[in-house]
């Protein structure tokens, strides 16, 4: 019989934690002026932010996603940001605009359709891998929107 080290037990369960937490968040205030909607924390204001890129939604899927995402080493922020009503929409860096490059991607958090400013901590993820920013429907399981960063 395997026994499975209690470290590798509760690290199981902090992640299953904390990936339920992204899924619980239940909006934003409307009053934010985007300086950290969406984000748990955000400690290093942006001090180290040497290699940022940028780009251009483009709706996809005959759904409407404009405006511009700027990715740092530390966040993401969103300018000018809009996209068609979603149930459940969320961000993810990934590597393509498609349902396997969201599969394979990173989820970084909720995403509301209506705020124009919008930023996401990235706390431990490592940026330089992903090309690109989706918008995705997770219940619907449909991109919404993708920019590619340059």
């Amino acid at each position: 019989m395997r026994t499975i080290p209690r470290t590798a037990i509760a690290l199981s369960a902090l992640a299953l934690a904390f990936s339920l937490s992204a899924c619980s968040t239940t909006g934003s205030d409307s009053s934010s002026s985007g300086s950290d909607s969406g984000s748990s924390s955000s400690s290093d204001s942006g001090s180290s932010s040497t290699a940022s890129r940028s780009g251009d939604f483009a709706g996809l899927n005959d759904q409407m996603v404009a405006g511009t995402v700027e990715v740092s080493d530390t966040e993401i922020t969103l300018s000018g940001f809009s996209s068609s009503e979603g149930p459940d929409l969320h961000i993810y860096l990934t590597n393509g605009d498609d349902e396997a490059a969201v599969e394979a991607g990173m989820e970084i958090s909720t995403v509301s359709f209506s705020e124009a400013s919008q930023t996401f901590s990235l706390s431990g993820v490592d940026v330089s891998g992903y090309d690109t920013v989706v918008i995705h429907c997770d219940k619907a399981k449909a991109v919404f929107g993708a920019a590619s960063l340059s």
